[in-house]
């Protein structure tokens, strides 16, 4: 594959999407807040990344750019997050004195998320060394078209303004901001379907 054409993400190569998403959430404010140690974020991330995300492979909706230099998983209307695992993994990974402010984070999520029919974008990343090349707007660009010609609306949470900012450029608008105690900002985001 040539630099900047995307593809679809096949189940075989799950291993290198999610590798991809381990070297691009390593700063994330989120994801480093949820789980600050390094050695808890190299032991839980990777299989919360595929209770949260892993069903885009099955579903052939987790798309690449650049021989994995960047990964969008997105889930279809009616395919869901594996909640009962990432809770699990959430209770083994985040000490019990944080866990409180964890899981009222949690539920602040559930509570914006749509209930009626929309693509859910619950991760998209770039490995740090391929940012800043518009792999994050060409992943965008693709999954939108979907979006656009399917007639549905488009779900996310941006985890960081700079992220923020990008999504509201392709028409997310921001819906609330999910926090918890000493937990950074997210901002649950929607957009409309285009004509």
């Amino acid at each position: 594959m040539t630099s900047g054409q995307d593809t679809v993400a096949l189940a075989t190569d799950e291993d290198r999407a999610i590798a991809t998403m381990i070297t691009a959430f390593s700063h994330d404010p989120v994801v480093r807040w949820f789980i600050r140690d390094a050695h808890r974020y190299l032991t839980f991330w990777p299989p919360f990344v595929r209770a949260f995300a892993g069903a885009a492979f099955e579903s052939e909706s987790a798309h690449s750019i650049d021989d994995y230099g960047g990964v969008a998983m997105w889930l279809p209307p009616g395919v869901a997050s594996d909640d009962e695992t990432m809770g699990a993994l959430a209770t083994e990974a985040v000490p019990p004195a944080d866990q409180e402010e964890v899981f009222a984070f949690f539920d602040q999520m559930g509570k914006f998320h749509p209930n009626d029919d929309h693509w859910y974008l619950p991760l998209m990343g770039v490995d740090v060394m391929s940012q800043g090349r518009g792999y994050g707007s060409a992943l965008l660009q693709h999954a939108l078209r979907r979006c656009d010609e399917d007639e549905v609306p488009a779900y996310l949470e941006a985890t960081a303004p700079r992220n923020k900012a990008l999504y509201e450029r392709f028409g997310f608008e921001e819906l609330g901001v999910i926090q918890a105690g000493a937990s950074p900002p997210m901002w649950p985001m929607l957009r409309t379907p285009r004509a």
